[in-house]
């Protein structure tokens, strides 16, 4: 927790915005530079989003492993330089028109082509640390290499749509389908193998540039994910593996019907009478990973919204009771560098669990001018643990908001910063942001370059259109690094390199 406890400051970017050749943002030179752009202006932190593969929607949040990485963002320039490649082999695919948007559609269609002729090449000569990298991971590897194969073998649906055998996990018929389906089995285990190759290497860029990397734990995990298959008891299933309730928000002043998420919720009960073994696990193996990690939907813990599986809204769930502290004692998480997203409804309970762990929370400047009601989200109200954003993931862009959130947030903000041009709330935001009291400041990359509603990551409960935007070479090139840094150095925030 103590990296946590001073006064820095870093940018959220997710690994798929970045610029490249090859359609998303992947490890290689890219998120390299990124490092030194950040090392450069002083900033301490470089936030990003789930790094587990993306499912239905494309979301970092609805993954088929909590373990695996997103084999898209495995770089092919670093496979050619290890020899598993040649140029040739992917220089004439074409991933799109628009440098600045992910197309997920060409991404599924192409990707598995230039990795099959990896793991050709792979499989003629094996490194020496592979079998080591899968037997200091098979307690998620391999149940994922057969998820995977067997999604697969039944065209990519979901898990619900598998025949009763595989679905339920059936030794008889798993053993069979492994030992028929070693090569497709193989394949999502190399591709583990290359991306925390990968992975690991830039980390290490990062911290001997003295960035450390903030990662997203996702609270849920998919219906559709290896976890509720290998692991059906630490979820509220039915006799099928098919969710009883599932995840959401209720019905608040921006979603007259709530949110509907889909993923199941925990059995709790189960898991204590474990031990909570399995997040136990899931949080440790987190902690390695990442230098820090922000917990998602923290106030699920204290208590979490229940909707009927087979409802259309979330507007009929109801609260039932979360782990709350038993869960952080038992695992072990006093003084580990965690930030709590305690956003949305809050109780006085979960103020209290928030308080109990010691984690910081999260202030939004976004939310800071609502018109509707009084809140805590104005910079003096903010306290040294907490970390502040413009905003989110889930959030506008700033010059996007100015231009969307409702005619008397905006007045508000104009108002408060003395103010009149829309456009100078970019800047105004990010100097509030940085300014405050709170120990952490992240600021957006889209915000850094001024962009406007097109750049914005996700609308929550929308599929389609959303974890799009990237950025390109030219506007991170151009980006105002200088500004970053001395603002940085001006709110007490540059790290001593």
């Amino acid at each position: 927790m103590a990296i946590l406890n001073k006064r820095a400051s870093g940018v959220l970017m997710h690994i798929s915005s970045l610029p490249g050749n090859t359609g998303i943002g992947t490890l290689g030179k890219s998120a390299f530079d990124f490092v030194d752009y950040l090392s450069e202006a002083g900033q301490t932190y470089w936030q990003i989003l789930p790094i587990c593969p993306t499912g239905y929607g494309d979301s970092p949040y609805q993954s088929f492993s909590t373990y695996a990485g997103n084999p898209y963002f495995i770089d092919f320039d670093e496979l050619v330089k290890d020899g598993y490649l040649n140029y040739s082999d992917f220089e004439l695919i074409s991933w799109g028109s628009n440098e600045s948007v992910v197309d997920y559609g060409l991404l599924y269609q192409k990707r598995k082509t230039v990795f099959k002729i990896v793991q050709k090449n792979f499989f003629k000569k094996v490194p020496k640390d592979y079998n080591e990298f899968c037997d200091e991971n098979s307690f998620w590897l391999d149940d994922y290499a057969v998820f995977m194969s067997i999604k697969d073998s039944f065209g990519g649906v979901a898990l619900s749509k598998w025949n009763d055998d595989l679905r339920l996990r059936k030794a008889e018929a798993v053993d069979a389908f492994t030992a028929s389906h070693k090569e497709e089995i193989a394949y999502y285990k190399m591709l583990q193998y290359f991306f925390f190759r990968q992975w690991n290497r830039l980390k290490k860029y990062a911290n001997s540039k003295e960035i450390k990397i903030i990662g997203d734990l996702p609270i849920y995990v998919s219906a559709d994910s290896v976890d509720v298959w290998a692991s059906p008891d630490n979820f509220a299933l039915d006799s099928a593996l098919r969710p009883v309730e599932v995840a959401g928000c209720p019905p608040d002043g921006f979603s007259a019907t709530g949110q509907l998420w889909g993923n199941p919720v925990y059995n709790w009960e189960h898991l204590k009478s474990t031990g909570y073994e399995w997040w136990k696990r899931r949080l440790e193996k987190t902690l390695k990973i990442y230098d820090v990690i922000r917990i998602d939907h923290f106030r699920g813990f204290e208590a979490y919204y229940c909707i009927p599986a087979d409802a259309e809204t979330a507007q009929n769930g109801v609260w039932r009771p979360g782990p709350g502290m038993d869960l952080f004692t038992v695992a072990g998480l006093q003084d580990k560098p965690i930030i709590a997203e305690d956003l949305g409804f809050l109780t006085d309970g979960v103020r209290e669990l928030l308080k109990a762990t010691g984690f910081p929370g999260m202030k939004v400047l976004e939310f800071a001018f609502d018109s509707r009601d009084e809140n805590d989200y104005l910079p003096k109200n903010y306290t040294e643990n907490s970390v502040v954003y413009t905003g989110t993931h889930d959030n506008d862009t700033i010059l996007g908001w100015s231009h969307t959130a409702p005619n008397a947030d905006v007045e508000n903000a104009l108002k408060y910063f003395e103010i009149d041009n829309k456009s100078a709330l970019v800047r105004a935001m990010m100097n509030a942001a940085m300014e405050s009291k709170s120990n952490t400041c992240i600021l957006t990359m889209q915000d850094i370059l001024g962009k406007d509603s097109d750049a914005r990551m996700n609308i929550p409960s929308t599929l389609g259109g959303n974890w799009q935007w990237r950025a390109t070479e030219t506007e991170l090139a151009a980006a105002d690094w200088k500004w970053l840094k001395q603002t940085t150095e001006e709110y007490g925030r540059l790290s001593k390199k």
